[in-house]
């Protein structure tokens, strides 16, 4: 049997990179798949494509994550689609980099919506429905710099470290009822977004990395499946490092 079989799935900022990857290893482990996207349809058509010739059920919605309507709205739609949610993934992210001494009031309050607020706007427009089923897995992606902090990163850092605090938290307050919620921090991970970075930074990244070698996206949605499925049915309220030793 796989490990995520008759189980549905609510993976946000799921149309590229490590979402993209979690949905794809979701669908290979039996988990039915709603995922969100922000402003690339082409992109939602093609990962929904994509799952669906895994031979799994896949449906994308175009949702902001920031917005507590668009969640509650998206919460309510998965369901009248799938019939439930077991496991949500609190994925959507986004990075606005600058020194503090240059960084914007929106560029702060952005970041801070997008990667916190909205891991607050989907838990708790699931809840109920987990509560009622006295079961579900939460899980949100964090970072590293979340527990370490990094310069020139102040409001990611913030975001997301502010994420393991209300994991922590969901975890306490929900917990009596079957609801488990745990973190996922990724440490230096692969994707298109550090594809940019010139060949020097990332070899000085690799080489502070005991494994020395970058993550995959695929390590990390192992994780998330492992959190995601029974095998992780008494882990809660903890933050998994998928990081290659990096943060020891």
């Amino acid at each position: 049997m796989k490990l995520l079989e008759n189980k549905v799935a609510l993976i946000t900022g799921a149309s590229k990179g490590i979402g993209r990857s979690i949905a794809q290893r979701f669908i290979e482990e039996g988990a039915k798949v709603a995922f969100t996207f922000l402003s690339s349809v082409e992109r939602g058509k093609s990962l929904e494509t994509e799952l669906s010739s895994l031979g799994g059920e896949a449906k994308g919605f175009q949702s902001d994550a920031s917005s507590s309507e668009d969640a509650e709205k998206l919460i309510n739609d998965v369901i009248s689609h799938f019939g439930q949610i077991d496991i949500i993934v609190n994925n959507a992210g986004i990075t606005k980099d600058t020194l503090m001494l240059r960084m914007s009031e929106e560029d702060f309050d952005s970041v801070i919506n997008t990667n916190l607020k909205s891991v607050f706007n989907t838990t708790k427009h699931a809840q109920r429905s987990m509560l009622k089923q006295r079961s579900g897995s939460i899980i949100n992606i964090s970072s590293i710099v979340g527990l370490k902090g990094n310069a020139g990163q102040a409001n990611y850092a913030a975001s997301k470290a502010g994420i393991i605090g209300f994991t922590k938290s969901v975890a306490l307050e929900l917990g009596s009822r079957g609801i488990r919620c745990n973190a996922v921090a990724p440490g230096f991970i692969e994707t298109e977004m550090t594809s940019v970075l010139d060949e020097k930074t990332v070899q000085s990244w690799r080489d502070a990395i005991p494994l020395k070698r970058g993550g995959k996206p695929e390590d990390v949605a192992n994780a998330c499946v492992y959190l995601g499925s029974d095998l992780s049915s008494y882990v809660s309220g903890q933050v998994l490092q998928v990081d290659g030793g990096l943060l020891t």
